[in-house]
């Protein structure tokens, strides 16, 4: 029988203190060459015990094995210059150093397909496997060649849908697309933004979900939060595009958001993955909360259609912090589940 509610988190976790400094984004690796790599193992098989030991259903790589969830996905592909760089800003609110596009965007070799294959080798669940949307990958670089969001999406859907098809072939059961960008260039998404994603996933026989959050809990994005007053509605602009297209699964920021729970009733008919956890702060939430969270989207969901989640990566956490979440979200959904099984 098939569980119901199945946990996951959206994907990053923190990673040890010896393969990267803790708690902050595109933290150096403190290992090279060959000891790189079996540290990325040693932690990708720490993760998968930290997610098992709380009862996580759906595994993640917890992105142990990249610097980044956008980035070092964009560093295997030819057509992009890492060594020069330049200063945007991402998701219009917050400067980052990034790489310059300057040829045509292409893939010559799976990027994290060994990654999923030696996860796979190690549980019996199913594994979900994170990879950035093309909105999101336009965003988080600077364009010297396209000179065309657009253009540059469509080639970035190509190399992600080819690298999805190797993951499945890996036996990866869920490919989600994250497009954070999602939130914020609302016309872009509805022009050509959901068209993209749908390349990115063409041809796919696995399930695939695409996450969109507020970001993780990083000042630039807490910030941004406070300035959008006492209801966020930014779903409201994209969820009908969302609805009509061929995503299985929807992954969603609400525990302590202002995003009104009625708007999930937009994508009635898919799943949803329902953050119950906040990543923007250290307070761990009690099992009763969690629990009141997924109760609250209940309204909206279908029982068979909930799946309870994280709001995002947790990957700027402290290792005890992500593990008690973990644990919380295990326990509330627990609850949910002892009231609805008779």
């Amino acid at each position: 029988m098939k569980k119901l509610f199945p946990t996951s988190t959206v994907g990053s976790l923190p990673k040890p203190a010896w393969l990267a400094s803790p708690e902050k984004l595109w933290s150096p690796w403190k290992l090279e060459g060959k000891q790189l790599l079996e540290g990325k193992q040693d932690a990708l098989l720490i993760s998968l015990q930290e997610q098992q030991l709380a009862g996580v259903d759906i595994i993640s790589d917890g992105e142990q094995t990249r610097q980044h969830f956008v980035t070092t996905f964009i560093e295997h592909l030819n057509g992009v210059d890492f060594k020069n760089r330049k200063t945007v800003k991402i998701r219009d609110r917050y400067d980052a150093s990034v790489p310059i596009v300057v040829d045509e965007i292409t893939r010559q070799k799976s990027i994290f397909v060994d990654d999923a294959k030696f996860l796979r080798k190690q549980t019996n669940k199913p594994i979900k496997w994170a990879l950035p949307g093309p909105m999101t990958m336009v965003d988080t670089l600077y364009d010297d060649h396209y000179k065309s969001r657009e253009k540059l999406a469509w080639d970035f859907a190509k190399v992600l849908n080819e690298e999805a098809r190797a993951l499945q072939d890996a036996g990866v059961d869920i490919i989600q697309f994250d497009e954070p960008a999602f939130n914020v260039f609302f016309e872009e998404v509805n022009d050509w933004g959901i068209a993209t994603l749908e390349r990115a996933i063409e041809g796919l026989n696995c399930e695939t979900a695409i996450h969109i959050c507020y970001g993780y809990g990083i000042k630039a994005n807490n910030d941004w939060k406070k300035t959008l007053g006492s209801e966020w509605r930014q779903y409201e602009e994209i969820f009908p595009k969302i609805q009509n297209s061929t995503i299985d699964i929807v992954s969603l920021e609400c525990q302590n958001s202002r995003v009104p729970f009625d708007l999930i009733e937009l994508i009635r008919g898919k799943k949803v993955m329902v953050g119950a956890i906040d990543v923007a702060t250290n307070t761990i939430e009690t099992p009763e909360e969690v629990a009141a969270t997924l109760r609250k989207a209940l309204e909206f969901v279908a029982i068979d259609k909930l799946y309870p989640c994280t709001n995002c990566g947790m990957a700027p956490l402290s290792r005890n912090i992500a593990k008690g979440k973990l644990n919380a979200l295990s326990a509330g959904t627990e609850i949910l589940r002892k009231e609805l099984i008779v």
